[in-house]
């Protein structure tokens, strides 16, 4: 089963750091970050993602 990732548009600040780190998963629209692609093949990338992210606005379930 694989797991999908969220981000909460409310508490992200726009940083990029995820874009960065999981470049698979998530791209910057604007001043936030989306989810490219929500299903995780990669967990080590994206869960550096969501460790990294300074107002946690990354989950992953």
């Amino acid at each position: 089963m694989s797991k999908k990732i969220k981000i909460d548009e409310e508490k992200c600040i726009g940083c990029g750091l995820c874009a960065e780190l999981a470049p698979k998963n998530f791209e910057m629209r604007g001043d936030k970050a989306i989810v490219k692609k929500a299903a995780v093949e990669k967990a080590d990338d994206v869960n550096g993602a969501v460790e990294s992210c300074a107002v946690e606005a990354i989950s992953v379930s």
